[in-house]
């Protein structure tokens, strides 16, 4: 066989996708149960990017053509991160970070819309959230992924290059400005989200009515309905325990909206004693605490990932204060409860009548609810 014919053969296999039939493993954080139809099959498609794997669940007994719509999704998401990767200095976004104060720069449309969006949600959460926090992210080492507690003097000196009230977004040439030297944009708050409103977009213009995308597993986004013989409306996601991964929280059923969630559970490091995580308050440089996680569901994958860093930043108290902004958006906060090693649950919106509360997460790490 050639090695254009191995190829595509290769590529023949890859658009079958994974045909698989979930199984009832047991475990408390089994997401499935054994189907009793054929129809509960599901076809998988992954593609590693952006620093995570993301996933595509389509109903098996779709026309066949729904792989090929698939596959060009995820190749969306691969340009995506070439153009938002503040980990690539080819990226577009990189490229403005060391331009954009010399000159105004003219911006992609689709990505100007992303970042006058970013620059929305910086006002409406009072700084929360900030797609200029690179800096602060550099100083404490996680964006090379070697936590370390700054001095003082390179912390402010990063405080300095941070806010989002210095982008100058010129809508008419469509080009975004800022007059100091060291700004730079890091959509890593936002961007998987973005990338899944894409691929979505693509899945629909291609007729693709039923699926379920994943960024990671943080950033989840579902259409249509999953046909698995049962009743429900929806896709099925688990919200897992903060504290205990391998166990629920809850389960939500997600149709024609997304779900984001946002936590430092897996990135963070421990300097004398104390535990640090990775997701900062622009507005002190500190690592956010008092939250250990936060689930949005909003309209959109875009808005449900940032929301979901925001309300981690803010809190209870600033998060149920900002939600008339966004009508229609559900929260859920995870935070420490009385006792050692138990969470207690803060709905907001409709999240409490949305989540249906998993029983497994009793037991070494109860649950409780509370009003915000």
């Amino acid at each position: 066989m050639t090695s254009e014919e191995e190829k595509l053969a290769s590529r023949r296999r890859f658009l079958g996708g994974n045909l698989f039939q979930p199984k009832d493993s047991g475990e408390e954080n089994s997401s499935e149960t054994t189907p009793q139809t054929s129809g509960a099959y599901l076809i998988e498609l992954t593609r590693k990017a952006m620093a995570c794997q993301f996933e595509i669940y389509l109903n098996a007994q779709g026309p066949g053509t729904e792989t090929e719509a698939a596959v060009a999704g995820l190749d969306i998401v691969t340009e995506l991160e070439a153009q938002l990767s503040a980990y690539r200095y080819d990226s577009e976004i990189c490229r403005l970070g060391a331009t954009a104060y010399l000159r105004p720069q003219v911006v992609e449309p689709r990505l100007f819309d992303l970042l006058r969006l970013s620059v929305q949600l910086h006002r409406d959460t009072h700084g929360a959230f900030d797609i200029t926090a690179g800096p602060l992210t550099k100083v404490w080492g996680f964006f090379d992924r070697e936590g370390k507690v700054p001095a003082d003097h390179d912390l402010a000196a990063a405080m300095q290059l941070v806010g989002s009230g210095q982008l100058q977004l010129d809508e008419t040439n469509r080009t975004i400005f800022w007059e100091k030297e060291g700004v730079e944009l890091n959509l890593g708050s936002i961007g998987k989200g973005y990338a899944l409103d894409r691929c979505s977009e693509h899945l629909l213009e291609e007729g693709v009515a039923d699926f379920l995308v994943h960024g990671g597993t943080s950033s989840v986004l579902a259409h249509g309905i999953r046909h698995d013989g049962t009743q429900r409306d929806g896709w099925e996601v688990g919200v897992p325990n903060p504290q205990r991964p391998d166990r629920r929280i809850g389960t939500v059923f997600l149709k024609n909206e997304a779900l984001g969630t946002s936590g430092a559970a897996f990135q963070a490091f421990f300097h004398a004693g104390k535990k640090y995580g990775h997701v900062l308050d622009p507005r002190t440089g500190q690592p956010a605490h008092g939250v250990l996680s936060a689930t949005v569901i909003a309209p959109n994958a875009t808005l449900a990932d940032a929301l979901a860093t925001a309300c981690y930043v803010m809190g209870p108290e600033e998060t149920e204060a900002m939600l008339p902004k966004y009508p229609g958006i559900s929260v859920l906060l995870v935070v420490e409860g009385k006792r050692r090693g138990a969470v207690e649950t803060v709905y907001l919106g409709e999240m409490q009548q949305r989540m249906i509360p998993c029983d497994a997460a009793a037991g070494p790490n109860p649950t409780t609810s509370r009003d915000a």
